[in-house]
């Protein structure tokens, strides 16, 4: 599915130089939601594995694997739906195969889906509002873990050293965002290997407690309960690579002559790798320990000298995962219409992220609220996705990058009004579709008739699928 669009610049295909001045780790990318030249293209696709490998060894992977036992089912239960919902992570590598072709994010991209007014929205709400609620509830679970660090310095982790453990860690993790794509590039391949080797030493322990013959006290689930709770599980793990309809911006640096295949390849494995390991380790510890509380049972069973190391880890994981969040919150920012220099957008998403998360620390109950947010978002992150890896089907992964920065009428992206009727009714249809079928906050009627079995993940991505592939004019 690599673009056909011929690379104008002499020796393109030996375009594995180092970066231009302008894309250089420690100055802040000047680059936004425009164009990339492609003077300015560098990098191997196998780079793409370190990035998505840092940003998913996290703390947030091991309390969605606890739940999984939590919710009633056995370990092999358990481990057979995280390796099934991880699945999903050859989506988000799909998507990712865009940025080269369009040199462009994919919060340009999709206007090739909605137009151009109607991509607004689309990161108005996809792109930004659950961009920046992943970044609370990831804020959130670094937060926990940093407060479990300060507490052991003697110091009290009251209301006013928790806000400001949270507005840290949020500065870290901007100051990088701010910095973009080649500090994340530059940084999260030592990340991704110190992180490697933390969580190495948590298996180790955790393996040597874990109870490999678990089955539910309550009993083994049977039945609708059965399907319905694997279903369930399968939702919530899909959730995470799901939520990365914003793949080609991590992508969109490489050369258009990149090849597709390893785009996706090294995406996709950077994502479901370390998912796999880290989920399945949290599901491995709750057959020994309660993981309600998953840092403070894991702590339990890690040696006295390693328990700070285990809750730097966990920090330094979910900046890693948040920094990207926040990268592309900032450009869904910039691509909703504000007049906004990237840098500050990030910001912006920050601010917003920090609030959100002092409401979840000091007022919610966090593992409830993570559950409930990952399994709802699905209902529209599904079709959402599904809808654009259509596209990229359907035009064979050819996208003017150029035409695609036209916000005029004359744009080849205006439609009807500014609007692709197409891609909205195609959307509309899937999420209305897995709104019936969802069984989260609530219960929708095709659910609630299936005895509780929520079919909202397939059900949505299949309905969005066919009618854009019905809808959409053949070009």
């Amino acid at each position: 599915m690599a673009s056909t669009i011929p690379d104008p610049r002499p020796g393109a295909e030996g375009a594995h130089t180092a970066p231009p001045d302008t894309e250089r780790a420690g100055r802040v990318e000047v680059h936004g939601i425009d164009h990339i030249p492609d003077a300015e293209r560098h990098g191997r696709p196998r780079e793409l594995f370190s990035v998505w490998a840092a940003a998913n060894v996290n703390y947030l992977s091991l309390v969605i694997g606890g739940a999984l036992v939590l919710m009633g089912l056995s370990l092999w239960q358990a481990l057979g739906v995280i390796v099934v919902g991880n699945l999903f992570w050859l989506l988000t590598g799909v998507l990712a195969i865009s940025g080269p072709a369009a040199g462009a994010p994919s919060e340009v991209i999709t206007r090739a889906m909605y137009g151009v007014r109607g991509n607004r929205v689309n990161n108005a709400v996809t792109g930004w509002t659950i961009s920046v609620c992943y970044f609370a509830l990831n804020l959130a679970a670094a937060a926990s873990a940093a407060f479990a660090l300060v507490a052991k310095t003697g110091l009290p982790t009251n209301t006013v050293v928790k806000t400001a453990v949270v507005l840290l860690i949020a500065a870290v993790t901007l100051t990088i965002s701010v910095y973009g794509h080649a500090l994340i590039v530059k940084l999260y391949l030592p990340i991704t290997l110190a992180l490697t080797a933390a969580f190495g030493v948590v298996a180790y322990v955790v393996l040597l407690h874990a109870d490999f013959g678990y089955a539910p006290p309550q009993g083994r689930l049977s039945g609708a309960d059965l399907w319905a709770t694997l279903l369930a599980g399968v939702t919530l793990i899909a959730a995470g690579p799901l939520s990365y309809t914003t793949s080609a911006d991590f992508s969109r640096y490489l050369p258009r002559t990149a090849s597709s295949r390893a785009v996706m390849g090294w995406t996709a494995l950077g994502g479901f790798l370390p998912s796999v390991a880290v989920c399945s380790l949290g599901a491995l510890a709750a057959t020994t320990v309660d993981m309600s509380d998953p840092q403070t049972a894991l702590e339990a069973l890690l040696p006295g000298w390693f328990t700070p190391v285990f809750l730097l880890a966990l920090v330094l994981g979910t900046i890693a995962i948040n920094a990207l969040t926040a990268y592309s919150a900032g450009l869904a920012l910039q691509a909703v219409g504000i007049r906004i220099r990237r840098s500050l957008s990030v910001v912006v998403d920050g601010v917003v992220a920090s609030s959100l998360t002092l409401y979840a620390l000091l007022v919610s109950n966090f593992l409830d609220t993570v559950s409930n947010v990952l399994q709802l978002t699905v209902v529209l992150l599904g079709p959402a996705t599904a809808l654009y890896a259509t596209d990229i089907a359907l035009r064979r992964n050819r996208y003017d990058g150029q035409a695609l920065m036209d916000e005029s009428r004359t744009s080849p992206f205006w439609y009807s009004a500014g609007f692709g009727v197409p891609g909205a009714l195609a959307l509309g249809a899937g999420v209305t579709a897995a709104a019936l079928c969802v069984n989260t906050l609530y219960t929708g009627p095709i659910a609630a008739a299936l005895g509780g079995i929520d079919l909202s993940l397939p059900v949505g991505i299949a309905v969005t699928a066919a009618c854009y592939a019905l809808l959409r004019p053949r070009v």
